[in-house]
């Protein structure tokens, strides 16, 4: 582990999910999260203090259902009714082998173990790091961690209020201890959803941290 202290070492048992620190949603991607380059740096620096990393990657076909552009009259940001529920469309954004798909530059965890890819499949969009949005399609990640035997789940990264949201609310109902390091997230706001976001997590008991408190 970077670093080799005492100091950063959070425990055999813990590990940080960095979530879709990818070129569209910063600024300047297709799908940007404002100021979400930001969060880089505390990223990076948190990530050296964790001997477990995983990264994901937000990892569409052209053409992706969640695209306002495969829905005919319909703009980005609008709603439509999905066979698994509402869906929110997109711009198109993180389409396979494209540098907007590729995680930023500046993102510098060398000794990241696994990197999970989700939103794959074309008719479903996928927030969450654990299911696709019908909830039932697995990404694999609950088995990694459990056969790693990682329980404690730290999360950051892009969006705070719908990949890191969905993320850590799976990560709790899947029996894990979650914690959004919040100061290493930006968010959309798309329609109050900070806020709804806030409002879920502490109802689930997912404590909102920040990077500070690993000191």
């Amino acid at each position: 582990m970077a670093g080799g202290t005492a100091r950063t070492t959070f425990g055999e048992d813990s590990v940080l999910i960095v979530v879709d620190v990818q070129n569209d949603f910063c600024p300047g991607g297709a799908l940007a999260v404002p100021r979400g380059d930001e969060i880089i740096p505390i990223v990076n620096s948190l990530a050296a203090r964790f001997r477990n990393v995983v990264l994901t990657q937000d990892w569409h076909p052209r053409g992706h259902s969640s695209f306002a552009s495969s829905h005919p009259g319909k703009k980005p940001f609008q709603t439509v009714t999905a066979y698994y529920g509402p869906q929110v469309l997109w711009p198109d954004h993180c389409v396979q082998n494209t540098r907007g798909a590729a995680f930023h530059k500046a993102l510098n965890i060398p000794h990241a173990a696994l990197i999970v890819r989700k939103g794959m499949h074309s008719a479903i969009d996928s927030y969450s790091t654990f299911y696709e949005n019908d909830r039932k399609t697995p990404t694999g990640l609950v088995g990694y961690l459990r056969e790693r035997g990682l329980t404690r789940l730290f999360l950051a990264g892009l969006a705070f209020d719908f990949c890191v949201r969905y993320s850590a609310e799976d990560a709790r109902r899947q029996g894990f201890d979650a914690f959004v390091v919040e100061d290493a997230c930006r968010g959309i706001d798309l329609d109050g959803s900070v806020a709804a976001t806030h409002t879920s997590l502490a109802a689930l008991g997912v404590p909102c941290i920040n990077a500070h408190d690993f000191s």
